[in-house]
């Protein structure tokens, strides 16, 4: 099919960026074409990625047309103090309070109230004067951003000021209601411009994308604009397999956050550990991506560091072969009302790596339901510790008779092609 319709997607993340911000837009942008849509991608050129793999490049549709220019960012400069802390702030890794270094702090309080909505506010500037002329010469009638960043809401806000165009928001994360955002040691001037910003957004442009349907009901409340809920899914991955681990492994995939710190179920292990040698011979603590200090030092607290298998970040590639060749899932979320929105892109991942999920968060959790229907796992309050060591117990039992498997139904639906149709339905 000729492309017929021409569609603008303004973006931060884009390969050889790494983590899941990259998926979403990079798998949309590969199957537009196959539906008549001709993506034309809006990315920096010198981004700070803090974190990347180079291989997603291979992933760009030969049928986009990407655009790149140069943005600046304060965190490079921040790099002078510590481009550790640096990085780890970047990327949403906020640290406990009270560990934090005066360098952390002063990271953390210029993050939030000097650089509103975020650090790439200086693009915006730059990058409305290019799209200005771009969206005139190429006959771009729709428009799309997609955050976080949120300042890139900004940019499409703009442009919907300056041009007959559709303007279409795809929130991947909330904004003023995300997990990190009330550890940004906010002023109140700080706190009310960004909420002012959010429904400005919010009732200026067209239509609202989302991804959980919490975060629909959200920003239902703050404005009558037509929302829709596009939840992350997974592609056809052609991946080798590898033998499933002989060791009972749990795996967290992703960055393990201080929040997320999981004492319910490290209180659980170390209960099954010391009443069951076999459990305590099998066991292994299968950790990939960033951990934080805190989640590390509980694991030490209960005496379970020497099950620890931590491999750091690795490439989606390597993520996707470690998630199969695993025994048990861990699928972890803040106990926080904040957090019920949160749909993490990796349980779609999970849904089709035929290892059972053992997921944890708080009581309304939007992901929960998705664990249930499809019938991949099992899910816990941060309250259920005996009913979680149970579900653990029978796991290993499974994985000791060999017979440790999922039987997933109605996964379709989560489909990257199946949603991008969805995408579309909307462009038209």
């Amino acid at each position: 099919m000729n492309p017929t319709k021409k569609i603008l997607i303004i973006s931060y993340y884009w390969p050889p960026a790494g983590g899941p911000g990259v998926q979403r837009w990079l798998k949309f942008v590969k199957y537009l074409p196959d539906f008549g849509i001709e993506p034309h991608v809006y990315v920096p050129k010198n981004p700070t990625y803090p974190l990347l793999d180079e291989k997603l490049v291979a992933d760009v549709s030969d049928k986009a047309i990407i655009v790149k220019k140069p943005i600046f960012e304060p965190y490079g400069l921040a790099g002078i103090f510590s481009k550790k802390k640096t990085k780890k702030i970047s990327s949403g890794i906020i640290p406990n309070k009270k560990k934090q270094s005066w360098v952390e702090k002063m990271l953390i309080w210029v993050r939030g109230n000097l650089f509103i909505p975020d650090a790439r506010l200086f693009w915006i500037r730059p990058s409305v004067q290019f799209l200005s002329k771009y969206i005139q010469e190429h006959q771009i009638e729709t428009v799309i951003t997609t955050g976080p960043p949120h300042s890139l809401h900004l940019i499409g806000m703009e442009l919907k000021n300056r041009h007959k165009i559709n303007w279409i928001t795809d929130f991947r994360d909330p904004w003023t209601t995300i997990g990190y955002h009330d550890k940004l040691e906010l002023s109140d001037w700080a706190a009310k411009k960004h909420k002012q910003l959010e429904k400005q957004v919010l009732n200026s442009c067209d239509q609202i994308i989302v991804t959980s349907p919490t975060t629909k009901t959200e920003f239902e409340a703050l404005t009558s604009k037509p929302i829709s809920v596009i939840t992350n899914g997974y592609d056809v991955e052609q991946i080798s397999k590898k033998p499933l681990d002989e060791k009972f492994t749990l795996a967290h995939i992703g960055s393990f956050l201080s929040e997320r710190n999981p004492r319910i179920l490290w209180k659980a292990l170390a209960e099954l550990v010391k009443e069951n040698k076999a459990f305590s011979e099998k066991l292994e603590l299968k950790l990939i991506g960033a951990v934080s200090d805190s989640v590390l030092e509980s694991i030490h607290e209960f005496n379970l560091e020497r099950f620890v298998n931590h491999l750091g970040y690795v490439s989606h590639e390597v993520a996707l072969q470690e998630q199969r060749c695993s025994q048990v899932l861990l699928l972890i979320e803040i106990d926080s009302e904040q957090t019920n929105c949160i749909i993490p892109g990796k349980l779609f991942e999970y849904l089709v790596s035929e290892r059972p999920i053992l997921a944890i968060g708080p009581e309304k959790a939007d992901f929960a339901s998705i664990i249930k229907e499809t019938n991949t796992g099992t899910f816990f309050t941060y309250e259920d510790k005996d009913a979680l060591k149970t579900q653990i117990l029978q796991y290993f039992e499974a994985f000791q008779s060999q017979s440790l498997q999922v039987h997933a139904i109605g996964l379709q639906k989560y489909s990257r092609r199946v949603l991008t149709q969805e995408l579309v339905a909307i462009l038209n």
